[in-house]
C-alpha cells in the first residue's frame, strides 16, 4: 500500500510541513525560524518551496507578521493532526506528554470567562515549563471563525454558534449575580426591589444602550438608572471600587471580582435566565493527543470545587474556587447585562 504514495512523496520534502506548522503557529518567519533553530533565510526559502508545492501564497505579510490565506487554514486542519500521528509513530509515543512538551495553546473567550478560568488554568500548568497559554478575545459569534482561521485552538463561549465541521462540549451553567461595594452601598442581602431600582447601575453592553436587565425590567413596566456603560465586565467591576453603584454580571465572573475587589454578591430581585457555557473546537483536532489534553485541562478547570448559583449567593465573600454546573443560554447579547 505504501507504493501508492511513493510517487507523490518524492515530489515533496516532508520537512517542509514542519516549517508550515511553525509558520501557522508563530505567525512570523523570524519566530518560526527561532522555534525550528533555522536561519531566517532558510525558513523563507522553505516558505517559497511550500508556495510552489501547494500553488498558493499561503501567507501574506502584514506589519505585525504574516497571515495565513484561506488555503493555508484549510491545509493546517489536515497537516497538523497528521504531523502528530507521524511524531507518535516515529517516537513510538502516540500521546502528548505535557511535562516535556514545548507548546503554546491559544484559547478564545470573553473577559468574564477569562477571569473565571485563566487563574485555574495557570495554576494547573504552573509545573509544566514548556506549556504556554494565550487568550484572545472572542464571543459566541466570532469564536468559530477564529477556530477556522487557525487563530485559536479551543473556544469557550455561551452557546457558541458553529457549523458542521466543529465539535462542542458543555462545560457549566451560569446565571447572573448583582455586585456592589458594601463600603459605599451598605445594603442588605439579598438585595430588595426598592434598593435595586433606587441606586444607579453600570451597564455592560456591546452597543452601550441596554442589556438583558433592561429588557426584563421593561417587561414588568420598570426601569433602572444607568449612569455609565462599558463593553468589558472587568471594567465595570473595577469601577465599583470607588463608585456607589450596582452591576449585574455573569455569576462565574461576579464571584471572582467580588472576592478580588472585596465586593458583595447577591441574587438580583428579578428572575433571570441561566445559560450553558461550552467548549468548541474544529473536528479535525478531536483525536489529536495534545488537543485532548487541552480539553481535559479546561474540563478540570470548570469542574473543580463547583457550587450552585444558590450557594454562591448564600456565601457572598468566599468564592475564588466557585463555578456553577450545566444548562442553557439565549444569546451573546443576553449575557451582557
Amino acid at each position: 500500500m505504501i507504493n501508492i504514495y511513493e510517487t507523490e512523496f518524492r515530489k515533496a520534502d516532508l520537512n517542509l510541513l514542519v516549517v508550515f506548522a511553525a509558520l501557522m503557529r508563530e505567525r512570523s518567519v523570524t519566530r518560526a525560524a527561532a522555534a525550528l533553530h533555522l536561519s531566517q533565510g532558510a525558513t523563507s526559502a522553505a516558505l517559497g518551496r511550500l508556495r510552489g508545492l501547494f500553488g498558493d501564497e499561503l501567507f501574506t505579510r502584514t506589519r505585525s507578521g504574516i497571515v495565513p490565506t484561506p488555503r493555508a487554514v484549510e491545509l493546517a486542519r489536515r497537516i497538523e493532526p497528521a504531523l502528530g500521528l507521524i511524531h507518535g509513530a516515529v517516537t513510538d509515543r502516540d500521546r502528548f506528554d505535557a511535562a516535556t512538551a514545548q507548546r503554546t495553546f491559544t484559547l478564545g473567550m470573553s473577559d468574564d470567562l477569562e477571569a473565571a478560568l485563566l487563574p485555574r488554568l495557570l495554576a494547573a500548568t504552573a509545573g509544566l515549563p514548556g506549556i504556554r497559554l494565550a487568550v484572545r478575545q472572542a464571543s459566541r459569534n466570532t469564536v468559530a471563525d477564529m477556530i477556522d482561521r487557525g487563530e485559536v485552538d479551543l473556544g469557550v463561549a455561551a452557546a457558541p454558534a458553529h457549523g458542521a465541521d466543529h465539535r462542542s462540549r458543555e462545560l457549566f451553567v451560569s446565571g447572573y449575580t448583582c455586585v456592589f461595594n458594601p463600603r459605599l452601598l451598605p445594603l442588605q442581602t439579598p438585595i430588595t426591589w426598592d434598593d435595586y431600582l433606587a441606586h444607579p447601575h453600570l451597564l455592560i453592553s456591546y452597543e452601550g444602550r441596554r442589556g438583558i436587565v433592561d429588557d426584563l425590567l421593561e417587561a414588568q413596566g420598570l426601569h433602572r438608572r444607568v449612569i455609565a456603560s462599558t463593553t468589558h465586565f472587568a471594567g465595570a467591576a473595577l469601577q465599583l471600587a470607588t463608585l456607589p453603584a450596582l452591576a449585574t454580571l455573569p455569576t462565574h465572573a461576579a464571584t471572582v471580582y467580588a472576592d478580588t475587589l472585596g465586593l458583595t454578591a447577591t441574587a438580583p430581585p428579578l428572575k433571570m435566565p441561566q445559560y450553558t457555557v461550552s467548549a468548541i473546537w474544529h473536528g479535525t483536532a478531536t483525536d489529536d493527543p495534545a488537543h485532548v489534553w487541552l480539553r481535559r485541562l479546561v474540563d478540570e478547570a470548570t469542574r473543580r470545587n463547583t457550587r450552585s448559583e444558590e450557594e454562591v449567593h448564600q456565601r457572598p465573600h468566599d468564592w475564588r474556587a466557585s463555578l456553577p454546573s450545566l444548562n442553557e443560554q439565549q444569546s451573546e447579547e443576553d449575557e451582557r447585562a
